[in-house]
């Protein structure tokens, strides 16, 4: 099963994971992915828990374009019932993407191995409540990460590209 994917400007991950019953997403600063089977009242960032990838699985491609400097970051988070939110940040040269096991979003710009996003515009207490409740519940989700390699100011010089993501879900 193909899970991501690249064009000449942007690149797709797709990372499957499982709620669980002490998911609370009430963290100020981050939201967390982890491979990890079981969570603790304490993971307050926590949102998904026994994912199918850690960052260190990510594409070499995937990786390359998160640190072209003012990459754009978009992650969607979906659960199985319907429930969508959407983050968008930043990548960062100095990203390593090495964590076999953690994902983490950070509205900071502080970079480690387990960082996928920097500036980010939400964190988990800013996400919806119902696909908090939804994970809560223990339903499937899903973490769409998509990079745009090229900076916002490039995109609104290439009209097609930024009529092509305007139309959708994401807006600038």
């Amino acid at each position: 099963m193909v899970t991501g994917w690249c064009g000449d400007w942007f690149c797709i991950e797709v990372v499957r994971f499982k709620g669980h019953k002490n998911v609370r997403a009430t963290h100020r600063t981050t939201v967390e992915i982890t491979r990890e089977p079981e969570l603790t009242p304490r993971g307050d960032c926590i949102i998904g828990v026994s994912a199918d990838k850690g960052l260190k699985h990510f594409s070499p491609r995937f990786k390359e374009t998160i640190r072209v400097p003012g990459a754009l970051v978009i992650a969607l988070i979906l659960t199985e019932h319907g429930d969508v939110d959407v983050i968008k940040g930043s990548g960062d040269p100095g990203l390593s993407l090495d964590d076999p096991n953690r994902i983490i979003i950070r509205k900071s710009s502080y970079v480690a191995p387990n960082t996928v996003m920097v500036r980010a515009s939400k964190a988990a207490k800013d996400l919806s409540r119902s696909l908090v409740e939804a994970l809560r519940e223990e339903c499937r989700g899903l973490a769409v990460f998509i990079v745009i390699g090229k900076k916002v100011e490039e995109l609104r010089e290439t009209p097609e590209i930024l009529a092509g993501i305007e139309g959708g879900l994401l807006k600038f």
